[in-house]
């Protein structure tokens, strides 16, 4: 009997194969996000602080010795702030977090470690950045209470997987920051680059399926996947668009000045956007995913225009501008659509609460990038 037990045990069936890498991959990856910025913040601080303290100073040689006492005070402050804020949450938290659902958590870490890297990013003195670690430590602490409570719901081996996440964390942190930081990119930029790294707890939590092990609400967000994807997706391509490419597309031989083909551009989306989302009475697209892939196209399209300018006038982009409004309503009106239609009458208040996520996910998540790439083009 205890033979066949192991035997049993040692060839899993598929399906529950892949339950076991599933939620092992998605406690490592939270292991490894929450504990990212924690890591990344002390290196990135210091360097922030020098570069202050830099443009501070005037006279380097008749302030040394006080520098280095402020410097010292400085960091010894930093470092407070890396651990108290943790120290706090996980001796007060206990008490009363069950009181919260996980995915309120999640959303709570995921904001705060977003905040952290862009305090620091943009600090322009030593209590913003102060306030940046505070709010890594802040993240950090709440999610290592968090999963590790959430790790009970699950098979014990994925506490393996957490911890080898965390232990990732302190060496892909390190790393990229020195590789990026080594290559010449600026402390700032270098954390801009790695916003995308906090939102990654958000995969690793879909992937548990949690609320499948807590009340049953797994199977419901899966189901909504397929629609939270291409909308995010197409929002993703379109803030892109917005925020990284519209301010670069100037055409000096128009008639309209550049902040005058800009307020058009603006106006001429929304325009798009108003007729697409006022469409529904007319026609409805069932796959969204087709708008997903046009406005990925967009983006590509518009990028390689501000690359070599081989777009003929300002009257092109116009029209490119408004299909790109066309596509971003038509897949936000569709999406909800069938949503509704497609789900049952119990589930379809949580379904259309939760697929809102998709769109702010995406422009979230494009913000980075259309920074970066804006900042590219701009400094060249």
């Amino acid at each position: 009997m205890e033979r066949a037990q192991t035997s049993l045990n040692s060839d899993p069936e598929p399906r529950g194969r892949w339950s076991f890498w599933r939620n092992l991959s998605g406690f490592w990856l939270l292991g490894l996000c929450n504990n990212f910025a924690y890591v990344v913040m002390l290196s990135a601080a210091h360097d922030i602080l020098h570069q202050q303290e830099s443009h501070n100073s005037t006279s380097p040689v008749s302030i040394s010795t006080s520098r280095f006492a402020f410097t010292s005070h400085v960091f010894q402050a930093v470092l407070l702030a890396d651990i108290l804020p943790t120290l706090v949450i996980k001796a007060v938290a206990p008490f009363f977090i069950h009181k919260f659902p996980y995915g309120c958590r999640v959303l709570t870490c995921v904001a705060t470690a977003t905040a952290s890297f862009l305090l620091v990013s943009f600090s322009s003195t030593v209590g913003m950045s102060i306030l940046g670690v505070i709010f890594a430590s802040m993240s950090s602490g709440l999610g290592e209470l968090s999963f590790l409570s959430l790790t009970v719901f699950f098979d014990g081996s994925v506490l393996g997987g957490w911890g080898s996440g965390t232990g990732g964390a302190g060496v892909i942190g390190a790393f990229l920051y020195s590789a990026f930081t080594q290559a010449g990119l600026s402390p700032r930029t270098t954390l801009l680059i790695m916003l995308v790294v906090p939102y990654q707890t958000l995969t690793g939590y879909w992937l548990l399926s949690v609320c499948c092990c807590l009340r049953g609400l797994g199977s419901r967000i899966q189901g909504l996947v397929k629609f939270i994807v291409p909308l995010g997706l197409v929002y993703f391509a379109e803030y892109f668009i917005n925020q990284g490419l519209l301010e670069l597309l100037f055409f000096p031989a128009s008639f309209l000045s550049h902040a005058e083909q800009y307020r058009w551009y603006q106006t001429l989306y929304q325009i798009g956007v108003f007729v697409s989302r006022s469409s529904l009475f007319c026609v409805k697209i069932r796959r969204v995913w087709i708008m997903s892939v046009l406005q990925c196209v967009n983006a590509v399209l518009l990028c390689v225009a501000v690359q070599f300018h081989f777009l003929p006038n300002v009257f092109t982009v116009f029209v490119i501008i408004f299909y790109e409004g066309l596509l971003g309503g038509a897949a936000y009106i569709n999406t909800f659509h069938f949503i509704s239609k497609e789900t049952g009458a119990r589930e379809r208040e949580f379904a259309m609460a939760a697929a809102s996520v998709g769109d702010s996910l995406g422009i979230a998540l494009s913000s980075p990038l259309s920074f970066f790439v804006h900042n590219y083009f701009c400094s060249r």
